[in-house]
């Protein structure tokens, strides 16, 4: 059959609609820690802290995508504090605690299915040893310091006298007061005595006994009633 140009335009092969399109991926969606990330080549994540020591690598388990994924463990770290507060009202109950989740700094490498990876992982950073540090040198030990000579006692100068040195006098026996009665006049176990002893007892004493007791009441006690008693008995002696 014959094509008309008419037909031509719709069957010109410039007009055929082609197939479908396929585009490589150019990322990956791998597990770690039970959590899914999607990564690409050169990409850094934090993960939760892994078993895998800091500069080591593995391949992470890969759920979507045709390459291969190479992860390398770059440091171990710590995420930021997190502070955590607990406060009951009208107990006096309060508790603050801090919390600091342990993470993984990890760095994602991609090999294309069947192709050499794009950028090869960075290597961690060898750990530097520390400089050992220089023993001190030894402190000398300081000469013993001699001892001072005793100082000698300056001779006396020719045509000096010496200086007697005053003696200290004795101290005196401060005198008996007056009016402080003897022991043999004052009646036996009077400065044991209650006023009420006193009273009964006074009226069998003598004159000498009583003007005693009465000069050791003034002197010592002083009570009244003893005094109003002896003041009493000595009346009656002398009338």
């Amino acid at each position: 059959m014959p094509t008309t140009p008419a037909a031509a335009r719709y069957t010109s092969g410039s007009r055929v609609l082609a197939g479908p399109r396929f585009h490589a991926m150019d990322y990956a969606i791998i597990r770690l820690g039970n959590k899914q990330h999607r990564v690409r080549d050169g990409e850094t994540l934090v993960v939760d802290r892994l078993p895998t020591g800091a500069g080591e690598r593995f391949e992470p388990v890969v759920l979507l995508g045709d390459a291969t994924v190479t992860a390398t463990v770059i440091a171990h770290e710590r995420g930021p504090k997190i502070l955590i507060g607990k406060y009951r009202r009208r107990t006096g109950y309060k508790r603050h605690n801090g919390f600091r989740a342990a993470t993984s700094r990890v760095e994602i490498a991609l090999t294309p299915a069947g192709g050499a990876p794009k950028r090869s992982p960075r290597p961690a950073a060898p750990v530097e040893a520390a400089a050992p540090v220089e023993a001190a040198a030894p402190v000398e030990a300081t000469a013993p310091v001699e001892a001072t000579a005793p100082v000698e006692a300056a001779a006396p100068v020719e045509g000096e006298t010496e200086t007697p040195v005053a003696s200290t006098p004795e101290p005196e026996e401060a005198p008996v007061a007056e009016g402080e009665p003897e022991a043999s006049e004052l009646p036996d176990g009077y400065d044991g005595m209650t006023v009420a002893q006193v009273s009964g007892a006074a009226k069998e004493w003598t004159r000498a006994q009583l003007e005693a007791a009465h000069a050791y009441e003034l002197a010592h006690q002083a009570r009244k009633g003893a005094l109003a008693a002896l003041e009493s008995a000595l009346a009656k002696e002398e009338g």
